[in-house]
């Protein structure tokens, strides 16, 4: 059986244009396996570009929504993002979360606030929240509770913190996705994590063109090296390769609504 993987969170819109753009990445990833493509938002500006994307290659879906970096990036109100969600192209609200990594302390709340209106907007536009959470873990699940997340559930994109977040978010009804930071030498708390992860909530992602994982690390990851994350996560796992990626390809299709013909 032919493997068949989706890239839950890529950036298209931030490769390298000069390599074809993005044309050339679908297909260099589609031959490797990979039929299907998350690229995700983190600014509202770029929303028109991913839409454009998303509309003419049938294989791309997109999501709207603001980075937790960046306090200058322009937000609306929940109302009118949930409207930008509207397109059927677009499966979800974010990537949105907290990051108090690259945040002062003293922005903490107005960043909070922030992370609450996409949220609301999600709940509005009843699509699932893609959320990105780094230094923040405890903050993040305690909001995501207080704002009733639980009716939309989503994915934490990126996963690396440990087992007691792990299990807290997939009580709140999200995905845990894997990205080329499990395939680093020194991610083993990452792979232990990883070994206890149901098979029904996991997925796989590049973050393209960030994180490229091990053989290619050093250099601009693409959609395409998501394999090189299954194929890693499947021996983590000690499964074959063929299963997880039926797994985490259904898992795709169960969380955003998305029908692929080849899954």
């Amino acid at each position: 059986m032919p493997v068949m993987l989706v890239d839950s969170h890529c950036h298209l819109h931030m490769l390298e244009a000069d390599a074809g753009h993005p044309r050339t990445y679908l297909d260099a990833a589609q031959a490797r396996g990979i039929g299907h493509f998350l690229t995700v938002s983190v600014d509202l500006d770029s929303v028109p570009e991913l839409l454009a994307v998303a509309e003419r290659y049938p294989q791309v879906s997109t999501s709207v929504g603001v980075h937790p970096c960046g306090r200058q990036l322009r937000m609306v109100s929940p109302e009118a993002l949930a409207e930008m969600a509207a397109p059927a192209h677009v499966v979800a609200i974010g990537e949105t979360g907290l990051d108090y990594l690259c945040t002062e302390e003293s922005d903490r709340d107005w960043h909070q606030q922030r992370f609450r209106d996409q949220i609301r907007a999600a709940r509005l536009a009843r699509k699932p929240l893609i959320i990105h959470t780094r230094g923040a873990a405890e903050d993040t699940i305690r909001i995501l509770r207080e704002e009733g997340a639980d009716a939309v559930g989503g994915v934490i994109h990126c996963f690396t913190e440990n087992w007691t977040s792990a299990k807290a978010f997939m009580d709140l009804g999200f995905y845990i996705s894997l990205s080329g930071i499990i395939t680093f030498p020194k991610s083993h708390g990452l792979r232990k994590v990883s070994r206890k992860l149901p098979a029904d909530r996991i997925l796989v992602e590049t973050d393209s063109p960030y994180l490229a994982p091990v053989p290619h690390r050093g250099g601009p990851n693409q959609p395409a090296f998501v394999r090189e994350v299954a194929e890693c996560l499947a021996e983590v796992r000690d499964v074959p390769l063929e299963r997880l990626a039926e797994d985490t390809t259904g898992n795709f299709q169960q969380l955003f609504g998305v029908r692929l013909d080849a899954a």
